[in-house]
């Protein structure tokens, strides 16, 4: 099977999709627990475990692209190995 992205893609995609998995899981989790930082204000919302929810939604997205980004640079990885020269 080819790659579908480029390699420099595959890569920038698994450290971003890393990143966010992390700081919204977080966040979920604030929102979750009704953490006074996101849920002490007058403005903030009222249902917070309907806004972590959405937010772990977001996160299954980006694990979505981390599995996705991480095959694709496993098949960069592979056909690296197998001596391909690449036309750039």
């Amino acid at each position: 099977m080819k790659p579908v992205v480029s390699a420099g893609n595959a890569w920038t995609c698994i450290v971003v999709s890393v990143f966010a998995i992390v700081i919204l899981s977080i966040l979920g989790s604030m929102f979750k627990n009704g953490h006074h930082t996101v849920m002490g204000s007058t403005e903030d919302p009222v249902d917070g475990a309907a806004v972590a929810g959405t937010i772990f939604g977001a996160v299954f997205v980006y694990i979505g692209f981390l599995v996705f980004c991480a095959s694709q640079a496993f098949l960069h990885m592979r056909e690296s190995r197998r001596g391909a020269i690449a036309l750039s």
